[in-house]
């Protein structure tokens, strides 16, 4: 090849580069300035039923200060429009209910109750029966319509319980439940200790905590939920009670990946240690790369399937995260690849374990990864899809083979077909895939998850679909082709031996049933534990959204 030749080569990548970085960070600032003009005002009206509104009238005339009511236009819309997805802001409530602690909560659980018992005492009164009773928002992060949301009844709001309090001797921390993941960096970044917490800063603590959790740290701490030391919560009859390895222990051990079925949780007690920076970024790659991202993700998974002349995963080691995505307005598509590293090495240098790895050998476009605060890695996470749009996740979980992560790829790309053909507004299209291993299953304090008995030979895949949109007419198209995109690569699996039943309750979509994927043994139990604490079923049937046991 000829210097003239290489000359072009090297100017045609380059230029390349320079245009898919510029649309890329045009794209991602659209999308923040259009969900800003986009927000709606002056739109909501109150429309509540008339058991609802007398609902209302009863949390008003006991909890004055702390319901917020359409009479109050402002301070309503800006609670109903708190939420990520913008189709959860299409969801109105009769009233909002903004706890300022603990007890104010437990007050209001109590108005609940007598109004679930009324009602149920009442069936022959459909309209009164048939009103939704109430929902409660942490963070408001989930895309699931109703997950945080309810259309005419009682949203009860945590966003007042912010409290972050690390102990002293530095070993536990005390979050509210209405923190975000960047209330508690901020904090815990100044001290140079961490927890094992979620890797996006705009997640809620509460529900990715409930849910099981993944985190930068989860290699060496496991599950967020195991980690986890304590829970205050308020129960169906408006008890105050906490749950420890001591104390209420089966309540505790459900509270770790068993979701909302159990209580309001107002505050959290976790597990910290020293953390001053630690290593992470993105690579940002062509999408003709994927082959060789796909091996090099496997290849680096398959090591924790440990022999005599393979060296075992670095506990210090979090991914990779891979992102394949698709934006249609732009017509292209590209790859993101998270690695960390929680032990950060001197200077620029890259972690031992990553150098060594197929992905520092992968040509990109540029690399984000440095030395950083857990809060900067975790902000960068947030920014790469910012509120105000509408949004889908779906997951499904495979075994670590090299062909099913093919096929898995393949339906990826099979359904950009489908949506070239429909002109979806400001579509973007993710597929991710997200190692998990025995070792990080089984460490930490015991969950629900059913995923003690995992194989050490067969690490799992986290398949997972983020789908985020414009317009509502396009939802139900949207919905249906993330729905038969995971069933495609399940009927894979099952057909090919590399499925799972694992379903990671943070990424499902309302169809899915990850409770029915934690084993016949742990679903029984949380039934007992729920029948326990809520023998009427409170949180089963006047609670909505969240995952529930079948009760």
């Amino acid at each position: 090849m000829g210097f003239s030749t290489v000359s072009i080569t090297c100017i045609a990548i380059l230029l390349t580069y320079v245009y898919i970085r510029n649309r890329i960070r045009a794209h991602t600032s659209q999308i923040q300035q259009d969900a800003e003009a986009e927000k709606p005002g002056g739109r909501i009206t109150d429309s509540a039923s008339k058991p609802a509104r007398l609902l209302r009238s009863k949390l008003v005339a006991a909890l004055p200060h702390i319901v917020i009511t359409p009479e109050t236009r402002v301070a309503f819309e800006g609670a109903v429009n708190a939420y990520w997805d913008q189709k959860a802001c299409e969801v109105v409530p009769s009233c909002v209910v903004q706890p300022r602690n603990v007890w104010e909560l437990a007050k209001v659980v109590k108005v609940l109750r007598r109004e679930f018992d009324l009602r149920e005492k009442e069936d022959d009164d459909k309209e009164r029966v048939g009103t939704p009773l109430f929902a409660v928002r942490a963070g408001g992060h989930s895309p699931v319509v109703g997950a945080s949301s309810v259309d005419g009844g009682v949203l009860i709001d945590l966003a007042l319980l912010k409290e972050v309090a690390p102990a002293q001797d530095g070993k536990t921390v005390a979050i509210g439940a209405g923190c975000k993941w960047i209330d508690v960096y901020k904090v815990l970044d100044d001290k140079a200790i961490a927890v094992a917490g979620g890797r996006n800063s705009a997640v809620g603590v509460a529900g990715l905590t409930l849910g099981g959790g993944l985190s930068f740290f989860s290699p060496r701490f496991g599950f967020v939920c195991s980690n986890m030391i304590e829970y205050e919560l308020v129960l169906a009859d408006g008890t105050i009670t906490t749950a420890s390895a001591t104390r209420n222990p089966d309540l505790w051990r459900a509270l770790k990946g068993g979701s909302n079925n159990f209580g309001i949780v107002t505050r959290f007690v976790a597990r910290s240690f020293p953390c001053k920076h630690i290593w992470t970024g993105f690579l940002y790659l062509p999408s003709w790369q994927a082959q060789k991202v796909l091996a090099a993700f496997y290849d680096h998974v398959n090591k924790s399937v440990q022999s005599a002349d393979e060296p075992a995963l670095d506990e210090n080691a979090a991914g990779p995260l891979v992102g394949f995505t698709y934006l249609q307005q732009l017509g292209i598509q590209a790859i993101a690849v998270n690695l960390a590293h929680t032990n950060p090495p001197e200077g620029k240098t890259w972690p031992a374990c990553w150098q060594a790895s197929g992905f520092s050998k992968l040509q990109r476009f540029w690399s984000t990864c440095t030395v950083r605060t857990v809060t900067s890695a975790t902000d960068e996470m947030s920014v790469l899809n910012p509120p105000g749009r509408r949004q889908e996740f779906a997951t499904t979980t495979v075994k670590n083979d090299a062909a099913t992560l093919e096929a898995v790829h393949k339906v990826y790309r099979d359904t950009i077909l489908v949506f070239r053909t429909q002109n979806i507004k400001k579509l973007s299209w993710t597929l991710g895939l997200q190692p998990l291993v025995s070792d990080w299953a089984r460490t930490g304090d015991p969950n629900v998850l059913g995923l003690e008995s995992m194989a050490d030979d067969e690490p799992l895949v986290l398949v997972s679909f983020t789908v985020n949109w414009a317009v509502a007419d396009d939802d139900e198209f949207v919905h249906s082709r993330t729905r038969r995109a995971v069933e495609q690569i399940d009927g894979f699996a099952n057909e090919h031996g590399t499925s799972h039943p694992y379903r990671h309750l943070n990424y499902c979509a309302s169809w899915q049933d990850p409770l029915a994927g934690y084993a016949r043994h742990n679903k029984i139990f949380l039934q007992h534990v729920s029948r326990t604490v809520d023998p009427d079923g409170l949180f089963q049937t006047g609670c909505t959204g969240g995952f529930k046991l079948g009760l």
